[in-house]
């Protein structure tokens, strides 16, 4: 070993092919293969149920078996992996009840943001907010679903960064991810509906309502909620139907905004 080569040094990745070299990271090892085998996860490289064999993994990132054991159990924490004695790991899978939790938590705190951005808003963000709307007006028209899934997202970033809360933006970049996991194949079936809606918001916040657009904000992760729980055979259960006491009726103004 050279001078100054430590063994963390010596599991830097040499053969990853399917995702990106991380020896070139300067986090630990762990850190970085937490990140990749997460990103993996919400991505829906990794299914729900599927088993995370660690030797698979550490030839996949070019890694020891320790980081990944490490960044296993860290995803664990998270609530992404489930680790079951003398099995393994594997992609956590959540219960109704779970989702529907899930699902109350974003609603609120999605209205929150949405109050926020009313409440801070500035002219450089109504400028932005014109532009996105123009921007995703003219994909709705042309039924562009690959443009509009990508404003989709460019709303949430610019919605988290209008509130101009930090604790709050980093809360929502971890509820965010967990939800697309679980609504990801919804959301591009429904990319129209999910404009129209964001764009009430948008709309709203820009008129300065912020009871509107915090309103509009909820509901909209409700009624997706009480798709997706819908789709997957759960109508008939008290997870779909206990979403309905989140938001009050739409007042009439917002279906018209």
């Amino acid at each position: 070993m050279s001078p100054g080569t430590s063994e963390r040094d010596k599991e830097a990745p040499t053969t990853s092919t399917d995702v990106r070299r991380l020896g070139t990271a300067h986090r630990s090892l762990r850190d970085v293969t937490t990140h990749e085998i997460r990103a993996a996860i919400l991505s829906g490289r990794f299914r729900p149920g599927e088993r995370l064999v660690e030797d698979k993994l550490a030839a996949d990132f070019g890694v020891s078996r320790n980081p990944v054991r490490e960044s296993l159990r860290a995803l664990e924490a998270e609530g992404l992996v489930e680790i079951r004695p003398r099995r393994g790991a594997f992609v956590a899978t959540l219960s109704d009840e779970e989702v529907r939790e899930l699902i109350e938590l974003r609603a609120s705190l999605e209205g929150l943001s949405a109050r926020l951005a009313t409440r801070r808003r500035s002219a450089e963000l109504a400028a932005r907010i014109d532009d996105l709307l123009q921007r995703g007006d003219a994909a709705a028209a042309a039924e562009d679903g690959e443009v509009l899934v990508q404003l989709n997202h460019e709303y949430h970033t610019m919605l988290a960064q209008a509130g101009a809360n930090r604790h709050l933006s980093e809360i929502m970049q971890h509820l965010r991810a967990k939800t697309h996991w679980l609504f990801g194949a919804l959301m591009i079936s429904r990319f129209q509906q999910s404009w129209q809606e964001h764009a009430a918001i948008l709309r709203a916040i820009l008129a300065g309502d912020e009871e509107l657009a915090a309103l509009l904000a909820s509901r909209h992760v409700v009624d997706v909620g009480r798709d997706f729980l819908s789709r997957k055979g759960a109508e008939g259960t008290n997870s779909a139907s206990t979403l309905n006491v989140l938001v009050p009726p739409a007042p009439h103004a917002a279906a018209e905004s």
